[in-house]
């Protein structure tokens, strides 16, 4: 059974695909103070700018949501 098909039969309605397990993997480990070069490892990726993406992609959430609410 594919992950999409597993996603729906047990009534998830988001978009579920294997790269999102890894995206939230990795921004979890980021907002529980994990250091890049862990993250880095744990993801496997060879260039540090690689895992750098999942900072900057938290510190835009992080800003919407401050102009959301202030």
């Amino acid at each position: 059974m594919g992950i999409k098909k597993a996603g729906k039969t047990r009534g998830i309605n988001a978009n579920v695909y294997p790269h999102r397990f890894r995206h939230t993997y990795a921004c979890q480990l980021l907002d529980n103070g994990a250091p890049l070069e862990f993250i880095q490892g744990m993801l496997g990726h060879e260039k540090a700018s690689t895992t750098q993406i999942y900072a900057q992609l938290r510190g835009e959430r992080r800003r919407a949501l401050y102009r959301r609410y202030f």
